[in-house]
């Protein structure tokens, strides 16, 4: 016996809570098949008396993120701002610089030209992308067939501003600059809204994490859904090929439905067999789109000491030996628990998985130490860390991403229902992809597009705008006469020498002149 449903939505992640919630307040009969033994997919909240709470996974929201912001206010819970009023950490070529502000400041003449030229042409050539339809930009097929390496070795010129561009790719997408299509990243910045906001702690996607951690989120969604979300139910099959659709689960339970939300990254597709077969294009693309890799580590102090340094505790280290790429500070915000909370990103994460975690947490505290200045960080009193590359049901994080050729080839499907079946997940969101807020954007979007399919509201009504949060509003980054105007180094090099030979035209042609070389007729 089967048990049937209006919808079935597999996966059990903030998307998939946000498709089911929606659809079961619409008055649909709604049952979610989560694989793991606990609800939130890429966010995860562990509970210990060492930490209280530390949320491994996803976990950043600020301003223009309106709609896990709405979500997480309807659940009652609260957030709070991370750290950001002290200075940062620039670690580069073994030495440490403090500043303000997001962006470190950068000193020579050429860097500030060359670093000004990226973030300008980074946000102008987003102008150019369609958010929900990149594939279909003025110039993508060129700029899908340029890795961010390729792109950034034809827009800088210095080698500071390239290793910063290099890092500005690892942290925020958690692979390698050589792996992942120009297009797709600009589109991804873009969807961001742009360098700044993606890469700032105040006023950026970092500004705040929810009180409690961000795992609360989907286990109250759950609660909301009395006893409609399964545990521990991997899908292995799904047969749309009768009147009803039969999803099938490990542990061969039968589910039939109207209707199929899928909620998962879409490489983890490929692990459930389709009756008739995907179509061509998306079964292709699924197999092309790999997961971002990443260890997120904690180290516990007895105080905050940083912050008496008037740090504090992001640190951005761009050597090539350092473990670390980013940090942040993750003290609860009443001040107990004093951590800082780092990322082990692409190859790095790839490289220290054979180490044992006591080893990665020595070589973490070394740096920390040597990045710092200051002895205490060698002595942490608890160590959290979670490699989200061995986890089978998420298989990376924070997302996927495209290598070169795949946007354009076959990115037009991501989010194409395929008969009764249709897709959520953050990946298939247009704003803040690879995010919560994208996720929550992705699965009330499929419930809506459901919705449509049973008539019970328009087409028009399938992609809601969302009202800006009064709470958490955002301020807009503005920008200098200079920072607009400045030429790129390129553009200077170019002027010089076309200034250098006008002006040595003219010397020559005066010394001529006088010599009496030229003679005028």
């Amino acid at each position: 016996m089967s048990s049937k449903y209006d919808v079935i939505v597999i996966g059990g992640g903030i998307s998939g809570l946000s498709a089911a919630k929606l659809l079961d307040e619409s008055g649909l009969s709604v049952v979610v098949l989560e694989a793991r033994d606990r609800v939130g997919g890429r966010t995860f909240t562990i509970r210990n008396k060492q930490v209280q709470y530390v949320d491994v996974g996803g976990a950043y929201v600020g301003p223009t993120q309106n709609r896990i912001l709405r979500v997480a206010k309807e659940l009652g819970i609260k957030n709070y701002k991370v750290n950001a009023t002290q200075r940062v950490i620039q670690h580069v070529k073994g030495k440490s610089n403090a500043f303000h502000g997001a962006f470190p400041p950068v000193w020579n003449p050429l860097a500030i030209l060359d670093c000004n030229h990226l973030w300008r042409t980074i946000d102008e050539k987003g102008k150019e992308i369609p958010v929900d339809a990149p594939w279909d930009a003025p110039h993508a097929a060129e700029w899908d067939k340029m890795t961010m390496k390729d792109f950034i070795d034809s827009v800088c010129w210095t080698v500071d501003a390239k290793r910063f561009a290099t890092a500005f790719v690892n942290v925020n997408v958690t692979a390698e600059t050589h792996q992942v299509s120009a297009l797709w990243f600009l589109w991804y910045i873009k969807l961001c809204g742009g360098p700044n906001r993606i890469f700032s702690v105040a006023n950026g996607g970092q500004e705040r994490k929810f009180v409690g951690g961000s795992g609360q989120i989907s286990e109250k969604m759950m609660d909301c859904l009395k006893g409609r979300v399964k545990l521990e139910r991997p899908v292995v099959h799904i047969d749309q090929s009768g009147d009803s659709v039969i999803v099938e689960t490990l542990n061969h339970e039968r589910y039939e439905g109207r209707y199929i939300i899928c909620a998962i990254p879409p490489v983890l597709t490929t692990k459930i067999h389709f009756n008739p077969g995907l179509p061509s294009l998306r079964n292709q693309l699924i197999q092309r789109l790999p997961m971002g890799s990443v260890i997120k580590c904690f180290v516990y102090y007895k105080e905050a000491f940083w912050r008496k340094m008037d740090l504090c505790g992001s640190m951005i280290m761009e050597d090539d030996d350092c473990p670390i790429g980013v940090t942040l500070d993750d003290t609860k915000p009443d001040g107990s628990f004093p951590a800082i909370m780092g990322f082990i990103l692409a190859k790095k994460a790839a490289k220290l998985a054979s180490l044992s975690k006591e080893e990665r947490k020595r070589r973490i505290c070394e740096l920390y130490a040597k990045v710092l200045g200051s002895e205490e960080a060698l002595h942490p009193v608890h160590y959290e860390e979670k490699d989200w590359c061995e986890e089978q049901y998420s298989g990376g994080c924070y997302t996927c991403y495209f290598p070169p050729g795949i946007m354009t080839q076959f990115g037009r499907v991501i989010r194409e229902p395929v008969g009764r079946i249709y897709f959520a997940g953050t990946e298939t969101a247009t704003q803040w992809s690879g995010y919560m807020e994208g996720a929550v954007q992705a699965g009330e979007r499929a419930a809506r597009e459901i919705l449509c399919s049973m008539g019970k509201i328009s087409k028009g009504e399938i992609w809601k705008p969302e009202p800006e949060s009064v709470d958490v509003p955002a301020l807009p980054f503005p920008t200098t006469f200079w920072e607009r105007n400045l030429p790129s180094v390129q553009g200077l090099l170019k002027f010089c020498g076309f200034s250098l030979v006008v002006t040595s035209a003219a010397v020559v042609g005066l010394l001529a002149h006088k010599r009496g070389i030229l003679v005028r007729n």
